[in-house]
């Protein structure tokens, strides 16, 4: 069963993601607009992305409308940026939730290298088999962190997170930039035939950034999963056509 057919266009995805109050807080929102989760809607239809990505708060109260107009995926876990220590995001919507919302995917972070890898790895398990059952893909967020890492972007960290996204059971990864192409293709060819997106991070420039999506289509990546990159530009809504023509290539 193909599990990310909702959320493919040409076989690649384009994910607009918003969990970032939770995970960043308010200081992520620079444009007054980006803090309402109506005009994210608005730029996920307007600006053809084949996905939008939010906690469960934001899905209950603001998605039911547009059910018909862009695919949803539920972020399972989360944590704040004030959690002291190594990090741990703990599951805070089930699936079976996440479905009931409309979601068509649900997806959940996990930080390989914390002392608390092996909670994230059984709830992760765990996520997969009822995910899965309910005909939902499982989308993982692998963001190696701990005592070991001392550089996330490092390549062989970034091709590690890849192949531990195939271990575990993930339908896709978002991973971050691996600083190179050559890194990206090994990461890819690495979880295969689990999907790759690249993580859209910290906002950098336009060009710098049109150059990376270009270089994951031509890795044999699958697409972004991006926010701050698009939603916090005043001109979201052509930064995020622009990407869409490179990722479907159309």
């Amino acid at each position: 069963m193909n599990y990310l057919s909702p959320i493919l266009r040409n076989n690649r995805t384009f994910l607009l993601a918003y969990d970032h109050g939770l995970e960043h807080g308010p200081e992520d929102f620079l444009l007054e607009k980006s803090a309402e989760p109506e005009f994210i809607l608005e730029l996920a239809e307007k600006g053809n992305f084949s996905g939008v990505i939010f906690q469960k708060g934001i899905a209950e109260k603001y998605y039911q409308s547009w059910q018909n107009i862009v695919p949803l995926i539920v972020k399972l876990n989360g944590k704040t940026k004030w959690q002291a220590g190594e990090p741990y995001s703990p599951l805070i919507c089930s699936p079976e939730y996440a479905k009931d919302l409309g979601a068509v995917a649900v997806g959940y972070t996990i930080y390989p290298g914390s002392k608390f890898e092996h909670l994230m790895f059984k709830e992760f398990g765990q996520v997969v088999e009822k995910a899965h059952n309910l005909g939902m893909a499982v989308i993982a967020w692998l963001y190696p962190r701990g005592k070991k890492i001392d550089n996330e972007n490092n390549p062989q960290v970034v091709c590690y997170a890849a192949r531990i996204g195939l271990e575990l059971g993930a339908d896709m990864i978002k991973i971050k930039w691996p600083l190179e192409r050559k890194y990206l293709e090994k990461a890819v060819n690495l979880a295969r035939p689990v999907k790759v997106v690249l993580a859209g991070g910290e906002r950098i420039s336009e060009e710098e950034f049109f150059k990376r999506t270009k270089e994951v289509i031509v890795s044999g990546g699958c697409g972004l999963a991006v926010g701050r990159n698009i939603w916090q530009r005043k001109n979201a809504l052509e930064i995020a056509k622009k990407l869409a023509k490179i990722i479907y290539q159309r």
